[in-house]
């Protein structure tokens, strides 16, 4: 006896377990009963699927067998898969979330370091220009190479400070102060000394 039904079951595309159990349930008729699983499932609602059971003689289910179970045991199968799918995906998008929340919270502390960074720097600066030493200042603004987004205002505040310490770079004497230029301008009393 040559059987093909093995072959059929191949054909059916179904990527779970199948169990076939077979009892008679009188001497004339066989149930056939079969459960679909599929371990890669995770999800716990797959154990609320039931056996399909058809209860038919030996000759009807050599003929239709196939035809009653193929459409149930593909929709089983393709919701414990999709099953499958669903959790694997949501496990996939609550990683990307948290590394998605990391990055966005690594980028604000970042962000607001390199703030704090820029204002301690300022108010350095401010401080030693009320104290007159406007070279120090200079140098102790923040670099304008380090905050692109404020460096016209950091190249403002160095031209500032470079009139008031470089005003004679490049002159061979130096500036006179007010008090000298008075000096110069009075008469010099010879007969005082």
């Amino acid at each position: 006896m040559e059987t093909n039904f093995f072959n059929k079951i191949a054909q059916m595309d179904i990527n779970s377990k199948l169990m076939l159990t077979i009892a008679k349930a009188t001497p004339s008729t066989l149930v056939v009963s079969i459960f679909i699983e599929n371990d890669g499932c995770g999800d716990k609602a797959k154990n609320m699927i039931i056996p399909f059971n058809i209860t038919a003689t030996a000759d009807e289910l050599d003929e239709h067998f196939f035809q009653h179970i193929k459409k149930p045991l593909q929709k089983a199968d393709g919701l414990l898969t999709n099953m499958e799918n669903f959790l694997k995906q949501l496990e996939t998008t609550e990683a990307n979330s948290a590394m998605a929340k990391q990055k966005s919270e690594h980028e604000k502390k970042t962000k607001d370091a390199k703030k704090r960074t820029y204002d301690q720097a300022w108010l350095k600066a401010e401080m030693l220009e009320k104290e007159g030493k406007f070279k120090e200042a200079w140098t102790a603004l923040p670099k304008a190479t380090e905050y692109p987004e404020h460096a016209k205002t950091i190249r403002d505040k160095q031209q500032v400070y470079e009139r008031e310490f470089a005003q004679n770079l490049f002159s061979d004497s130096p500036e006179k102060t007010g008090t000298e230029e008075i000096a110069e301008n009075e008469p010099v009393n010879r007969e005082e000394e």
